[in-house]
């Protein structure tokens, strides 16, 4: 039998060909509109670092607009907009609705944890007449990534008396930043045979913080330097590092980015672009019939566990806070209302990127520019820990959507087996309600410097608005 030569394999396009970009479609009043918004998200993330500096931000750009603390008020009826925070890292924003609240909500949410390094309970120590931290790196990075960068702190203080310390060093053009040595190419050829994960090991993350000696110290004068510096300019002894909760971020402001300016370049794009695209959208509701909710978590990043996570109960418990003060409440209803909810699970996805084409399936890839994302499913490999959303229901997202003329694909976290990653959807549909993930596609996710559409930042908040007006 004849061997019969394979045919080569057929060269993919680089874009579906149902897809088109966003910026051919704005008109002069549309482009201004992006260029509002994008500075406005420039402005959060600079400033937003931290999941408390968000929470702190959102509250008070909550309360110019009518949000009322929860605990604050008795009753509740149709149109009022409140909030709920969660020990500082974590709210829930709504607007109460014409209907019971068993009918079920229009549900929005996103994380406000993002990748970074963490200072260590423990962290001060002088090696060789230097000063440095300890840290433990939060979430999934690339560790080589956070080298010979400048970094800033942010973060608490809290002391024993009760005092909370808020802490930003290396924001300000006057401030000094820190960082983390590496290794110089000259002498570096036994390090650059480790693979990548193990160039830079987690215990070598330590942070270069001071080199002077305190004079007439003998022992760790540098340290005692330090130290010294710590208690006179920011009022805290050594032993408050135990209850403190310092991270170590990219120092500087977001920036534009492209020659053409259609991009932002920053730190915590993942995921605080689709936590502010989902705030502004529930800001922008006044009147609804179903009551409308947007919730922002913390440690989406290690599982979303812990008392400001995801699988914490405070975002059932503030529900049934909610009804009670409606006057209408039971358990059963507020499992109702759970069950009867719709929901977008915000969370950053993938785009193309031309430097590694391999790693994507074109036909199921996200484009920057191309609007916001949805991914059917996440998880890794066979769907494991995935929510794998309902047809039914994605029918209806793409109805509202077509009809507001929002841009949006759908896609996939890269090629099957080559990787994969999570997100809170799974964690909601628990209570069985009806949750897609959506959100907005990056360049560098994870990395110390993401990359974002202006165009995707547009249409994700238009996106989430109408869901919250009509599904």
């Amino acid at each position: 039998m004849p061997v019969q030569k394979k045919k080569p394999a057929a060269k993919q396009d680089n874009k579906k060909k149902d897809q088109k970009n966003a910026w051919l479609k704005y008109s002069q009043t549309d482009l201004k509109a992006v260029e509002k918004l994008a500075g406005e998200y420039r402005d959060f993330i600079s400033t937003c670092k931290t999941e408390r500096e968000c929470v702190h931000e959102i509250v008070r750009q909550a309360r110019t607009l009518g949000f009322k603390d929860i605990e604050s008020v008795k009753k509740v009826k149709a149109g009022d907009r409140l909030y709920a925070v969660n020990k500082d890292k974590a709210i829930v924003l709504f607007v109460a609705g014409t209907q019971s609240l068993e009918k079920g909500m229009r549900i929005l949410g996103a994380h406000i944890d993002s990748p970074r390094i963490d200072v260590k309970q423990n962290p001060l120590y002088e090696d060789k007449e230097l000063a440095l931290l300890d840290t433990h790196y939060y979430g999934g990075i690339k560790k080589y990534q956070w080298v010979t960068i400048p970094l800033a702190i942010h973060g608490v203080v809290c002391k024993k008396d009760g005092t909370v310390l808020n802490i930003v060093i290396g924001e300000d053009d006057k401030d000094p930043v820190v960082g983390i040595s590496d290794l110089l190419i000259h002498l570096s050829q036994d390090q650059l045979k480790k693979d990548g994960a193990k160039v830079i090991e987690g215990e070598d993350l330590n942070v270069l913080v001071g080199s002077i000696p305190l004079k007439d110290e003998d022992k760790e004068a540098v340290k005692a330097n330090i130290l010294k510096l710590i208690k006179d300019k920011y009022k805290f002894e050594e032993e408050d590092f135990l209850s403190a909760e310092l991270e170590l971020v990219p120092a500087g402001r977001a920036r534009e980015f492209g020659l053409d300016r259609s991009m932002i370049y920053g730190y915590g794009q993942d995921d605080r672009i689709c936590a502010f695209t989902s705030a502004k959208a529930i800001f922008n509701i006044t009147k609804t019939d179903r009551t409308a909710a947007c919730i922002l978590v913390d440690k989406e990043e290690i599982g979303s566990v812990g008392a400001t996570g995801m699988t914490s109960v405070f975002f059932e418990n503030v529900v049934a806070e909610l009804m009670d003060k409606m006057g209408d409440y039971s358990e059963l209803k507020v499992r109702r209302a759970l069950a009867n909810s719709h929901m977008l699970s915000s969370d950053v996805s993938a785009a193309f990127d031309p430097n590694f084409p391999s790693v994507m399936e074109l036909k199921n890839a996200a484009f920057l520019g191309h609007g916001m994302s949805f991914n059917k499913f996440t998880g890794s490999r066979g769907k494991s820990g995935s929510n794998d959303a309902n047809p039914e229901f994605i029918a209806r997202i793409r109805a509202i959507l077509d009809k507001n003329k929002v841009s949006y694909q759908f896609c996939e976290l890269g090629k099957v087996d080559q990787g994969g990653g999570g997100t809170i959807a799974y964690i909601m549909a628990k209570y069985n309600m009806e949750v897609i993930d959506s959100g907005v596609a990056l360049h560098n996710m994870h990395a110390p410097w993401e990359l974002s559409s202006k165009a995707d930042i547009y249409e994700a908040e238009r996106g989430y608005e109408a869901f919250l007006k009509e599904i």
